[in-house]
Protein backbone atom coordinates (compact mmCIF):
# COMPACT_ATOMS: atom_id res chain seq x y z
CA UNK A 1 0.00 0.00 0.00
CA UNK A 2 1.50 3.42 -0.92
CA UNK A 3 2.38 5.86 1.81
CA UNK A 4 -0.33 8.42 2.61
CA UNK A 5 2.19 11.27 2.15
CA UNK A 6 2.69 10.24 -1.50
CA UNK A 7 -0.88 11.00 -2.44
CA UNK A 8 0.14 12.11 -5.95
CA UNK A 9 1.24 8.58 -6.88
CA UNK A 10 -0.80 6.97 -9.65
CA UNK A 11 -0.55 3.67 -7.77
CA UNK A 12 -3.62 4.78 -5.82
CA UNK A 13 -5.65 3.96 -8.92
CA UNK A 14 -4.27 0.47 -9.56
CA UNK A 15 -6.87 -2.35 -9.35
CA UNK A 16 -4.67 -4.14 -6.80
CA UNK A 17 -4.87 -1.09 -4.52
CA UNK A 18 -8.66 -1.09 -4.55
CA UNK A 19 -8.73 -4.84 -3.87
CA UNK A 20 -6.89 -4.25 -0.59
CA UNK A 21 -9.46 -1.74 0.63
CA UNK A 22 -12.42 -2.25 2.88
CA UNK A 23 -15.15 0.38 2.68
CA UNK A 24 -16.86 2.06 5.59
CA UNK A 25 -19.84 3.10 3.42
CA UNK A 26 -19.62 0.74 0.47
CA UNK A 27 -23.16 1.51 -0.75
CA UNK A 28 -22.03 5.02 -1.74
CA UNK A 29 -19.97 3.50 -4.53
CA UNK A 30 -23.25 2.69 -6.30
CA UNK A 31 -23.49 6.38 -7.23
CA UNK A 32 -20.50 5.90 -9.58
CA UNK A 33 -22.90 4.19 -11.98
CA UNK A 34 -24.93 7.37 -12.25
CA UNK A 35 -22.03 9.54 -13.51
CA UNK A 36 -21.86 8.27 -17.11
CA UNK A 37 -25.66 8.30 -17.36
CA UNK A 38 -25.87 11.95 -16.24
CA UNK A 39 -23.17 13.12 -18.65
CA UNK A 40 -24.66 11.22 -21.59
CA UNK A 41 -28.03 12.88 -20.90
CA UNK A 42 -26.30 16.25 -20.58
CA UNK A 43 -24.56 15.73 -23.91
CA UNK A 44 -27.80 14.72 -25.67
CA UNK A 45 -29.61 17.72 -24.18
CA UNK A 46 -26.87 20.12 -25.26
CA UNK A 47 -27.13 18.84 -28.85
CA UNK A 48 -30.87 19.48 -28.92
CA UNK A 49 -30.62 22.98 -27.43
CA UNK A 50 -27.49 24.07 -29.29
CA UNK A 51 -27.97 27.14 -31.55
CA UNK A 52 -27.94 26.19 -35.21
CA UNK A 53 -26.59 28.46 -37.98
CA UNK A 54 -27.32 28.17 -41.66
CA UNK A 55 -24.10 28.06 -43.67
CA UNK A 56 -23.64 28.22 -47.41
CA UNK A 57 -21.07 25.45 -47.72
CA UNK A 58 -21.44 22.15 -49.50
CA UNK A 59 -21.26 19.07 -47.27
CA UNK A 60 -17.97 17.91 -48.78
CA UNK A 61 -16.31 21.13 -47.61
CA UNK A 62 -17.19 20.46 -43.98
CA UNK A 63 -14.34 18.63 -42.20
CA UNK A 64 -14.14 17.36 -38.64
CA UNK A 65 -11.02 18.35 -36.74
CA UNK A 66 -9.33 16.34 -33.99
CA UNK A 67 -9.02 19.52 -31.95
CA UNK A 68 -12.80 19.61 -31.60
CA UNK A 69 -12.54 16.66 -29.21
CA UNK A 70 -10.80 18.94 -26.72
CA UNK A 71 -14.16 20.52 -25.89
CA UNK A 72 -14.98 17.41 -23.85
CA UNK A 73 -11.98 17.85 -21.51
CA UNK A 74 -13.74 20.05 -18.89
CA UNK A 75 -16.67 17.62 -18.68
CA UNK A 76 -14.33 14.64 -18.34
CA UNK A 77 -12.37 16.39 -15.58
CA UNK A 78 -15.60 17.27 -13.79
CA UNK A 79 -16.84 13.67 -14.03
CA UNK A 80 -13.55 12.33 -12.65
CA UNK A 81 -13.72 14.86 -9.82
CA UNK A 82 -17.23 13.68 -8.88
CA UNK A 83 -16.08 10.04 -9.04
CA UNK A 84 -13.17 10.76 -6.71
CA UNK A 85 -15.48 12.56 -4.27
CA UNK A 86 -17.73 9.50 -4.22
CA UNK A 87 -14.73 7.23 -3.56
CA UNK A 88 -13.63 9.52 -0.73
CA UNK A 89 -17.14 9.54 0.80
CA UNK A 90 -17.18 5.72 0.75
CA UNK A 91 -14.17 5.85 3.14
CA UNK A 92 -11.56 3.44 1.70
CA UNK A 93 -9.50 1.94 4.50
CA UNK A 94 -7.34 -0.98 5.53
CA UNK A 95 -7.61 -2.86 8.81
CA UNK A 96 -5.01 -4.92 10.59
CA UNK A 97 -6.75 -7.09 13.20
CA UNK A 98 -4.79 -8.80 15.94
CA UNK A 99 -6.38 -11.45 18.15
CA UNK A 100 -4.92 -12.45 21.51
CA UNK A 101 -6.27 -15.66 23.04
CA UNK A 102 -5.63 -16.96 26.50
CA UNK A 103 -7.10 -19.27 29.09
CA UNK A 104 -6.40 -20.02 32.72
CA UNK A 105 -5.71 -23.59 31.61
CA UNK A 106 -6.12 -26.99 33.22
CA UNK A 107 -3.42 -29.30 34.54
CA UNK A 108 -4.02 -32.84 33.28
CA UNK A 109 -2.01 -35.94 34.11
CA UNK A 110 -2.48 -38.98 31.87
CA UNK A 111 -1.78 -42.17 33.85
CA UNK A 112 -1.39 -45.11 31.45
CA UNK A 113 -1.13 -48.79 32.26
CA UNK A 114 1.67 -50.49 30.25
CA UNK A 115 1.50 -53.90 31.92
CA UNK A 116 1.77 -57.02 29.75
CA UNK A 117 -1.99 -57.46 29.67
CA UNK A 118 -2.12 -54.31 27.50
CA UNK A 119 -0.80 -56.47 24.63
CA UNK A 120 -4.20 -58.17 24.38
CA UNK A 121 -5.67 -57.68 20.91
CA UNK A 122 -9.33 -57.04 21.63
CA UNK A 123 -8.39 -53.51 20.50
CA UNK A 124 -6.76 -52.75 17.16
CA UNK A 125 -3.83 -53.44 17.07
CA UNK A 126 -3.72 -53.89 20.86
CA UNK A 127 -4.84 -52.10 24.00
CA UNK A 128 -1.68 -50.05 24.51
CA UNK A 129 -1.40 -48.81 20.91
CA UNK A 130 -5.09 -47.87 20.91
CA UNK A 131 -4.62 -45.94 24.16
CA UNK A 132 -1.57 -44.14 22.76
CA UNK A 133 -3.43 -43.06 19.63
CA UNK A 134 -6.44 -41.76 21.56
CA UNK A 135 -4.15 -39.94 24.02
CA UNK A 136 -2.47 -38.11 21.12
CA UNK A 137 -5.83 -37.08 19.69
CA UNK A 138 -6.89 -35.86 23.13
CA UNK A 139 -3.74 -33.74 23.46
CA UNK A 140 -4.26 -32.26 19.99
CA UNK A 141 -7.66 -30.92 21.09
CA UNK A 142 -6.33 -28.99 24.08
CA UNK A 143 -5.43 -25.29 24.20
CA UNK A 144 -2.79 -24.00 26.62
CA UNK A 145 -3.47 -26.80 29.12
CA UNK A 146 -0.46 -28.31 30.83
CA UNK A 147 -0.38 -32.07 30.33
CA UNK A 148 1.90 -34.70 31.88
CA UNK A 149 2.26 -38.47 31.53
CA UNK A 150 2.74 -41.23 34.11
CA UNK A 151 3.21 -44.85 33.02
CA UNK A 152 2.96 -47.87 35.27
CA UNK A 153 3.05 -51.63 35.46
CA UNK A 154 4.73 -53.20 38.52
CA UNK A 155 6.18 -49.75 39.30
CA UNK A 156 5.10 -46.23 38.37
CA UNK A 157 7.26 -43.82 36.44
CA UNK A 158 6.78 -40.14 35.54
CA UNK A 159 7.42 -40.06 31.81
CA UNK A 160 6.70 -36.36 31.18
CA UNK A 161 6.16 -33.44 33.58
CA UNK A 162 3.32 -30.99 33.11
CA UNK A 163 3.99 -29.05 29.93
CA UNK A 164 2.30 -27.22 27.08
CA UNK A 165 4.84 -28.58 24.58
CA UNK A 166 2.39 -30.92 22.86
CA UNK A 167 4.88 -31.90 20.18
CA UNK A 168 7.22 -33.17 22.90
CA UNK A 169 4.37 -35.05 24.56
CA UNK A 170 3.56 -36.82 21.29
CA UNK A 171 7.20 -37.86 21.03
CA UNK A 172 7.06 -39.32 24.55
CA UNK A 173 3.86 -41.20 23.74
CA UNK A 174 5.38 -42.68 20.57
CA UNK A 175 8.26 -44.00 22.68
CA UNK A 176 6.04 -45.83 25.19
CA UNK A 177 6.66 -49.58 25.07
CA UNK A 178 6.16 -52.50 27.44
CA UNK A 179 9.91 -52.50 28.12
CA UNK A 180 9.86 -49.07 29.77
CA UNK A 181 9.32 -50.70 33.19
CA UNK A 182 10.83 -54.08 34.05
CA UNK A 183 8.69 -54.93 37.07
CA UNK A 184 5.57 -56.95 36.25
CA UNK A 185 2.13 -56.38 37.74
CA UNK A 186 -0.27 -53.44 37.97
CA UNK A 187 0.55 -50.78 40.58
CA UNK A 188 -2.50 -48.51 40.36
CA UNK A 189 -1.94 -46.99 43.83
CA UNK A 190 1.70 -46.12 43.07
CA UNK A 191 0.70 -44.57 39.75
CA UNK A 192 -1.83 -42.29 41.47
CA UNK A 193 0.79 -41.34 44.07
CA UNK A 194 3.32 -40.35 41.38
CA UNK A 195 0.66 -38.30 39.55
CA UNK A 196 -0.32 -36.56 42.80
CA UNK A 197 3.30 -35.76 43.56
CA UNK A 198 3.66 -34.15 40.15
CA UNK A 199 0.54 -32.01 40.62
CA UNK A 200 0.57 -31.17 44.32
CA UNK A 201 2.45 -27.88 43.85
CA UNK A 202 0.33 -26.78 40.91
CA UNK A 203 -1.58 -23.53 41.44
CA UNK A 204 -4.02 -24.26 38.59
CA UNK A 205 -7.69 -23.85 39.50
CA UNK A 206 -8.48 -27.17 37.85
CA UNK A 207 -6.35 -30.33 38.19
CA UNK A 208 -7.32 -33.63 36.59
CA UNK A 209 -5.96 -37.18 36.55
CA UNK A 210 -7.09 -39.56 33.79
CA UNK A 211 -6.25 -43.12 34.86
CA UNK A 212 -6.40 -45.83 32.21
CA UNK A 213 -5.95 -49.48 33.26
CA UNK A 214 -7.07 -52.95 32.24
CA UNK A 215 -6.39 -54.97 35.39
CA UNK A 216 -6.44 -55.39 39.16
CA UNK A 217 -4.03 -53.70 41.53
CA UNK A 218 -1.41 -56.44 42.00
CA UNK A 219 1.77 -54.47 42.77
CA UNK A 220 3.09 -51.38 44.50
CA UNK A 221 3.22 -50.40 48.14
CA UNK A 222 0.27 -47.98 48.22
CA UNK A 223 -3.36 -49.01 48.31
CA UNK A 224 -5.33 -47.49 45.40
CA UNK A 225 -8.10 -46.17 47.67
CA UNK A 226 -5.59 -44.49 49.99
CA UNK A 227 -3.80 -43.00 46.98
CA UNK A 228 -7.12 -41.67 45.63
CA UNK A 229 -7.89 -40.01 48.99
CA UNK A 230 -4.48 -38.31 49.01
CA UNK A 231 -5.06 -37.20 45.43
CA UNK A 232 -8.44 -35.73 46.36
CA UNK A 233 -6.87 -33.89 49.29
CA UNK A 234 -4.96 -31.82 46.74
CA UNK A 235 -8.20 -30.95 44.91
CA UNK A 236 -7.40 -33.24 42.00
CA UNK A 237 -10.33 -34.69 40.07
CA UNK A 238 -9.94 -38.30 38.95
CA UNK A 239 -11.41 -39.96 35.86
CA UNK A 240 -10.87 -43.71 35.56
CA UNK A 241 -11.14 -45.78 32.40
CA UNK A 242 -11.39 -49.55 32.47
CA UNK A 243 -10.14 -50.86 29.15
CA UNK A 244 -10.89 -54.32 27.79
CA UNK A 245 -13.74 -56.71 27.05
CA UNK A 246 -15.23 -59.12 29.53
CA UNK A 247 -14.67 -62.87 29.09
CA UNK A 248 -12.31 -64.50 26.64
CA UNK A 249 -10.06 -62.14 24.69
CA UNK A 250 -7.38 -62.84 22.01
CA UNK A 251 -3.85 -62.80 23.43
CA UNK A 252 -1.85 -63.79 20.34
CA UNK A 253 -1.19 -66.83 18.15
CA UNK A 254 0.58 -70.15 18.67
CA UNK A 255 3.26 -71.62 16.42
CA UNK A 256 0.58 -73.00 14.13
CA UNK A 257 -1.04 -69.58 13.65
CA UNK A 258 -4.08 -70.37 15.77
CA UNK A 259 -5.48 -67.51 17.88
CA UNK A 260 -5.00 -67.96 21.62
CA UNK A 261 -7.60 -66.76 24.11
CA UNK A 262 -7.58 -66.09 27.85
CA UNK A 263 -10.09 -64.87 30.41
CA UNK A 264 -9.96 -61.12 31.00
CA UNK A 265 -10.43 -59.76 34.53
CA UNK A 266 -10.85 -56.15 35.55
CA UNK A 267 -11.31 -54.77 39.05
CA UNK A 268 -14.10 -52.44 38.02
CA UNK A 269 -15.19 -51.90 41.61
CA UNK A 270 -11.87 -50.35 42.64
CA UNK A 271 -11.77 -48.08 39.58
CA UNK A 272 -15.30 -46.90 40.35
CA UNK A 273 -14.35 -46.16 43.95
CA UNK A 274 -11.30 -44.19 42.85
CA UNK A 275 -13.41 -42.06 40.51
CA UNK A 276 -16.02 -41.51 43.21
CA UNK A 277 -13.42 -40.38 45.74
CA UNK A 278 -11.87 -38.08 43.13
CA UNK A 279 -15.30 -36.59 42.26
CA UNK A 280 -14.87 -37.70 38.66
CA UNK A 281 -16.41 -40.52 36.64
CA UNK A 282 -15.68 -44.12 35.74
CA UNK A 283 -15.87 -45.26 32.10
CA UNK A 284 -15.68 -48.67 30.53
CA UNK A 285 -14.13 -48.96 27.06
CA UNK A 286 -14.50 -52.27 25.23
CA UNK A 287 -13.18 -51.28 21.79
CA UNK A 288 -11.38 -48.50 19.93
CA UNK A 289 -14.57 -46.54 19.23
CA UNK A 290 -15.81 -46.48 22.82
CA UNK A 291 -12.32 -45.50 24.03
CA UNK A 292 -12.34 -42.55 21.61
CA UNK A 293 -15.82 -41.58 22.81
CA UNK A 294 -14.67 -41.67 26.44
CA UNK A 295 -11.81 -39.26 25.77
CA UNK A 296 -14.07 -36.99 23.75
CA UNK A 297 -16.49 -36.88 26.66
CA UNK A 298 -13.73 -36.07 29.16
CA UNK A 299 -12.47 -33.44 26.74
CA UNK A 300 -15.89 -31.74 26.83
CA UNK A 301 -16.11 -31.99 30.63
CA UNK A 302 -12.71 -30.39 31.18
CA UNK A 303 -12.71 -27.45 28.81
CA UNK A 304 -11.38 -24.15 30.10
CA UNK A 305 -13.05 -20.98 28.83
CA UNK A 306 -10.96 -19.45 26.06
CA UNK A 307 -10.94 -15.64 26.22
CA UNK A 308 -9.74 -13.30 23.52
CA UNK A 309 -8.96 -9.65 22.92
CA UNK A 310 -9.26 -8.21 19.43
CA UNK A 311 -7.25 -5.17 18.42
CA UNK A 312 -8.08 -3.48 15.11
CA UNK A 313 -5.75 -0.89 13.61
CA UNK A 314 -7.67 0.95 10.87
CA UNK A 315 -6.09 3.42 8.44
CA UNK A 316 -8.27 5.72 6.31
CA UNK A 317 -7.27 6.75 2.78
CA UNK A 318 -10.17 9.03 1.83
CA UNK A 319 -7.88 12.08 2.09
CA UNK A 320 -5.82 10.81 -0.85
CA UNK A 321 -8.80 10.74 -3.19
CA UNK A 322 -10.13 14.02 -1.78
CA UNK A 323 -6.85 15.71 -2.67
CA UNK A 324 -7.03 14.31 -6.20
CA UNK A 325 -10.61 15.59 -6.48
CA UNK A 326 -9.55 19.09 -5.34
CA UNK A 327 -6.71 19.07 -7.88
CA UNK A 328 -9.06 18.14 -10.72
CA UNK A 329 -11.57 20.76 -9.53
CA UNK A 330 -8.91 23.50 -9.67
CA UNK A 331 -7.92 22.43 -13.18
CA UNK A 332 -11.59 22.44 -14.21
CA UNK A 333 -12.05 25.95 -12.80
CA UNK A 334 -8.97 27.09 -14.67
CA UNK A 335 -10.31 25.76 -17.95
CA UNK A 336 -13.78 27.26 -17.35
CA UNK A 337 -12.39 30.69 -16.33
CA UNK A 338 -9.91 31.35 -19.13
CA UNK A 339 -9.98 31.89 -22.86
CA UNK A 340 -9.49 28.13 -23.28
CA UNK A 341 -13.15 27.64 -22.44
CA UNK A 342 -14.36 29.33 -25.59
CA UNK A 343 -11.74 27.66 -27.77
CA UNK A 344 -12.72 24.20 -26.47
CA UNK A 345 -16.42 24.90 -27.04
CA UNK A 346 -15.81 26.17 -30.54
Amino acid sequence: MPEVSKWFSFSWFYPATFQNFTWEYKFILMFLLAIPVIFILKWLLSIRLRQKLTIALPERKIKSDFISILRFIPDILFALMIALLIVALARPQTSNEKVEQWTEGIDIMLVVDISRSMTIQDFNPNRLEAAKQVAKEFIAGRFQDRIGIVIFSGDAYSLAPLTTDYKLLNTYIDEITFEKIDASGTAIGSALAVATNRMRESDSKSKVVILLSDGDNTAGNIDPITAAEICHAYDIKIYTIGIGKEGKVPTGKDIFGRVLYSDNTLDETTLRQIAEIGEGRFFRASDNKTLEDVFLLIDRYEKAEIKENRFRDTTDYYRVYLKWAILLFLIWIALKSTFLSNILKD
